[in-house]
């Protein structure tokens, strides 16, 4: 089984040193790089063939959300996730980290095994993290622009159009096809391609185009 290639971008020497040894300490994953900036995390992102970067929001230099945006940007690193870390999962800086490309989001007080998890589920690509706070996050923040899209919702199908729905509301893929009787594999297909019509990085984009769009509203959450 080939190991999970993680980097670590942190300004805090102990916080990295702790996330390493827990990293390490999985069979299935390896620590290839430690960032003390943002700047440093890019760099690194595009020398270590990381699979992951566990990106904190707040460094000096260049923050996690630019961080971010530089990566989801690069062509070259289209398939690392970003999986941000943050103090309080009321941080409105979250949502703009999701808008600039990241995967999914932690609390940095999550349990050592919630956050392996967490990776081996970003790295996957599988779900969106913790989808309660993201919902009440992209509710109570979200502004502005969506992420680039071909025609937002309207240019999908009606049976797209529910699979989005389900997936905004943090369903995997097992539950949305269980949700709408289908198989496992159909709604894969499905949402990957939802994606491709949107425009999507991926599921927590999808999340983002969901709510601008008023697809989902916190009342019907």
């Amino acid at each position: 089984m080939t190991a999970i290639r993680v980097l670590l971008a942190d300004d805090q020497t102990l916080v990295r040193a702790a996330f390493a040894m827990l990293v390490e300490s999985a069979k299935d994953m390896e620590v290839v790089g430690q960032a003390a900036t943002g700047r440093e995390a890019v760099a690194l992102a595009r020398t270590s063939r990381a699979d992951l970067v566990l990106m904190d929001l707040r460094m000096p230099d260049l923050d996690g959300i630019e961080a971010t945006r530089l990566i989801a940007a690069d062509e070259d690193l289209a398939g690392v996730k970003v999986l941000v870390l943050t103090t309080y999962d009321t941080d409105e800086h979250v949502v703009e980290a999701l808008r600039a490309g990241a995967s999914g989001f932690l609390v940095k007080d999550t349990r050592p095994a919630e956050l392996l998890d967490a990776i081996r589920t970003v790295a996957a690509g599988e779900a969106l993290l913790s989808p309660g706070p993201t919902a009440r996050l992209i509710a109570r923040f979200l502004r502005g622009p969506a992420v680039p899209a071909t025609g937002g919702p309207a240019c999908l199908s009606e049976r797209e159009r529910g699979v989005l729905a389900l997936v905004a509301r943090g369903l995997n893929n097992t539950e949305v096809a269980e949700a709408l009787g289908l198989s496992p594999l159909t709604a894969k297909t499905h949402v990957s391609r939802i994606m491709g019509k949107l425009g999507a990085r991926d599921r927590a984009q999808l999340v983002i185009v969901a709510y601008e769009s008023g697809m989902v509203t916190p009342g019907r959450l």
